[in-house]
């Protein structure tokens, strides 16, 4: 079946995949956009999830501070090999990252890194204000999970929407880099610093 440039220019805007790849992906699927999306996560995925077991020990620091002096970061973001590390894609992407980091202000880098009494004190809140609604058992329990999940995508670095397209996850701009460059890629730590907050 013959795909417009339109349903190419949908489902581009959705993944923020390729032209080439939207394309294939919508032949593959005879046009169908949700199947599309699906096709090319699997592919992406395939690649970044290969790549994702092997070790990342190369790498660089990345800085940002913002024009006034008052807000920086520092970040670490690795890579498998030097080569890639020396790479400009690389370090404009872990310069990205970094204003990231300054203008989404997340305080932990993954799900695991949040403490358990932080979660538990969210979990009591919500629960409490589920209550309030006299919801049965299994639809509170939808709601707390809804409200954890939106908890660790304003919190969590790799479940925040990406600064810059918001579509994504910056947990899926690092697996696109990882397929684009071909190494694993993680980031490592990262400390934000604004003058005068607590740490």
């Amino acid at each position: 079946m013959a795909i417009s440039a339109d349903q190419v220019k949908a489902l581009r805007d959705a993944t923020g995949a390729g032209m080439m790849d939207s394309k294939r992906a919508l032949e593959a699927t005879n046009g169908d956009l949700e199947k599309a999306k699906d096709w090319l996560r699997q592919k992406g995925m395939a690649k970044a999830g290969t790549k994702s077991a092997r070790t990342a020990r190369e790498g660089i620091i990345a800085t940002y501070v913002h024009h006034n002096h008052q807000l920086g970061v520092l970040l670490e973001l690795n890579s498998e090999s030097d080569f890639v590390a020396r790479n400009d894609e690389f370090r404009h992407l872990a310069h990205e990252i970094a204003v990231h980091i300054a203008a989404a202000e997340p305080r932990y880098l993954r799900r695991d890194d949040v403490p358990k009494d932080v979660l538990e004190r969210e979990r009591a809140i919500f629960e409490a204000q589920a209550a309030d609604q006299k919801k049965p058992p299994q639809v509170i329990e939808k709601i707390i999970q809804g409200k954890l999940n939106d908890f660790y995508k304003r919190e969590v670095l790799l479940d925040q929407a990406w600064a810059k397209d918001d579509k994504r996850t910056v947990d899926q701009m690092l697996k696109e880099a990882i397929a684009k460059l071909g190494e694993n890629i993680t980031i490592s730590r990262f400390a934000r610093f604004k003058v005068g907050e607590a740490s």
